[in-house]
């Protein structure tokens, strides 16, 4: 039901035989545990607004000129469903709390001309949302996440994020869900904006050009983060997929490994910006990840380059950790740390969440002993779950900074 305090009525108007249309051009109020579908296509018109606190069903295509909202203290979703294609435009960005993608018409039935934003989750059922062939921006306010992006439903063209807490990039291309993950620094204002290509980068991106370290480049795909507020460097992760990516990234070899590297418009070149990889566990909707603290924006990839050799025979890095009290394993351990107190720690999570930071690591008090030291999405002095972390160590030794890289493992076996 639709409460008495809509003061225009939906007109509904027939154009031809054939086309019916649902029009609002005043304001028009969705109360929380209510209910409102449109089977035919919706126009929110410039003097239109539209208030969605309860449950509103789009069927067809949806068009807003006007404004597009919802309260604060409400739960209202927007059903973009259907068996037809579905057109989602208009010269006003929409606002919407919760949006759920359910579509059967095809493999991609969105498309997505305009700028939408969600402010709480939106679901990727089925159905790929289409906006690069549009030039559309689907964004994600503070807070905001997705839940089941995969092959079947995500977003072809840009996505946008808005705020400090750890994201995953809900991208793809080509019938292919290709996500990257970084934690955004702790400006709430940070904004990036994230586009995935499953396409060579161009001939303005040579990929001879490149870093004396770098072997081979992926030349099949790449993704583009831009920093479009903030000033922090991200720990950035990407995918790999064995039904995009070359397969000589996933074949091992003792001279090689893996890196991000990133295309450097000052100096016209591929960069090697390092990176540590991991196996994901079982289910995921990619093969391997790989992560490291990037020095600046632009076009991402994966490549091959030349090993790192260590430069220190007397530091060893130990990185199982299992924090049970047993005395064998119970912190993170950098053998020989202590002739380098000029150092730092920082410890991320898979999904590139910092959670712990310390200076001055040594191998007595100063450790990591799987408890979180990070902010409100891993909240501090608990616990961390078992799984995969990946750690950055900065230290200096004879005036010279060092920094490495790689994965440790938290188990929590009794």
């Amino acid at each position: 039901m639709i409460k008495n305090y809509i003061k225009t009525s939906i007109l509904a108007l027939f154009m031809g035989k054939t086309v019916a249309q649902t029009v609002n051009i005043g304001d028009l109020a969705v109360a929380p545990n209510t209910q409102l579908s449109t089977l035919f296509d919706f126009d929110n018109k410039p003097s239109g607004n539209l208030l969605i606190d309860g449950n509103f069903i789009a069927y067809a295509n949806f068009n807003n000129d006007g404004l597009v909202t919802y309260s604060n203290l409400s739960n209202g979703k927007t059903f973009f469903i259907g068996t037809q294609q579905q057109f989602i435009s208009g010269t006003e960005i929409a606002h919407f709390q919760n949006i759920v993608f359910e579509n059967t018409s095809d493999l991609v039935p969105f498309h997505l001309k305009t700028a939408i934003e969600v402010g709480k989750n939106v679901e990727f059922k089925k159905g790929i949302v289409d906006g690069d062939s549009y030039n559309g921006r689907m964004i994600f306010g503070q807070n905001a996440f997705h839940t089941d992006a995969s092959n079947l439903s995500f977003v072809d063209g840009k996505v946008e994020n808005i705020g400090n807490l750890d994201f995953e990039f809900p991208v793809g291309d080509q019938y292919y869900f290709r996500p990257s993950y970084h934690d955004k620094g702790a400006n709430i204002n940070n904004i990036y904006t994230t586009q995935y290509f499953f396409q060579n980068a161009g001939n303005q991106h040579p990929y001879t050009s490149k870093d004396e370290t770098i072997i081979s480049i992926d030349e099949a795909e790449y993704w583009n983060l831009t920093q479009d507020q903030g000033s922090e460097n991200i720990v950035l992760s990407l995918t790999l997929d064995k039904n995009t990516t070359p397969a000589s990234f996933f074949e091992e070899n003792p001279d090689t490994q893996l890196a991000i590297v990133r295309w450097d418009d000052s100096v016209k070149k591929w960069v090697n910006e390092g990176g540590a990889t991991t196996d994901l566990l079982t289910g995921a909707n990619y093969s391997k990840l790989i992560a490291t603290q990037v020095d600046g924006y632009g076009l991402f990839t994966i490549a091959i380059v030349k090993k790192t050799i260590n430069p220190d025979s007397d530091l060893i890095i130990y990185n199982a950790v299992s924090p049970n009290g047993d005395g064998i394993n119970d912190s993170f351990y950098i053998k020989g740390i202590d002739k380098y107190p000029d150092n730092r720690v920082e410890i991320y999570n898979r999904w590139g969440v910092k959670v712990f930071d310390a200076s001055s690591y040594n191998e007595s008090d100063v450790m990591f002993k799987g408890y979180s030291d990070g902010r409100s999405t891993v909240k501090r002095g608990e616990g961390l779950p078992a799984g995969t972390y990946f750690y950055v160590l900065k230290y200096n030794k004879n005036n010279t900074l060092i920094e490495k890289t790689g994965y440790l493992y938290i188990t929590n076996d009794n």
